[in-house]
């Protein structure tokens, strides 16, 4: 079957994140150590299995509470959530806008499909990547996370194309490529550090059907 669609992981994928402990430290006039570093992880691991939850701005303020709190019960100390927030910064991944500007010149339909909140939309925006992808679809709105294949099958009606015609790209083989191949969608790993099945975004074009 010819490609007609590309899927992308977020993070990892096309975004990249600062790790936050090295802002919350200043912000908070803590040390950047180890301790402040773990505090932060536990909250980023409470994030990543509650996502989900954050389906519109009320969930979503509710749940960045819940992720200040425990921070604060971590560090013993208070925490707000625009503390918090300020801390957490994302960024293009350097590959990112060429790959997806390459792929959509091609004709492809691209769509982001990632385990995040209903607010990544405007975290692609802010990274500049607002209007690479036709369609973003989150782990919040579809009510299913990867590797389940319910979020696959919703990012393939937005492409309007059948599994064999799109190619999923990410980072996590247990997440991406096992939640790809449970679709039925073909896939690629990606590692930078030269792991996976694709090192670069800039790859993506060697790997499409025609």
């Amino acid at each position: 079957m010819i490609t007609k669609a590309v899927f992308c992981d977020a993070l990892g994928t096309v975004l990249e994140l600062d790790p936050p402990w090295i802002h919350l430290g200043p912000e908070l006039g803590l040390p950047v150590d180890d301790r402040l570093e773990a505090a932060v992880r536990r909250e980023m691991a409470y994030y990543r299995d509650h996502a989900q939850e954050g389906t519109d701005e009320v969930a979503l303020a509710d749940l960045r509470r819940r992720c200040a709190a425990l921070l604060e019960r971590e560090l013993g100390r208070e925490v707000s959530v625009e503390q918090m927030l300020s801390a957490i910064r994302f960024r293009s991944a350097a590959d990112a806008g060429p790959a997806l500007a390459g792929l959509r010149k091609l004709g492809l339909t691209l769509v982001c499909v990632s385990n995040w909140d209903v607010s990544l939309g405007e975290v692609l925006e802010r990274c500049g990547l607002g209007g690479a992808f036709d369609a973003v679809v989150t782990s919040a709105a579809a009510g299913a996370r990867k590797p389940d294949p319910a979020i696959f099958a919703a990012a393939l009606e937005l492409a309007g194309c059948a599994p064999g015609e799109a190619l999923h790209v990410g980072d996590t083989p247990a997440e991406d490529a096992a939640g790809a191949a449970a679709a039925g969608i073909p896939s690629l790993l990606l590692d930078r550090d030269g792991g996976g099945e694709i090192a670069s975004l800039a790859e993506i074009q060697q790997h499409l059907r025609s």
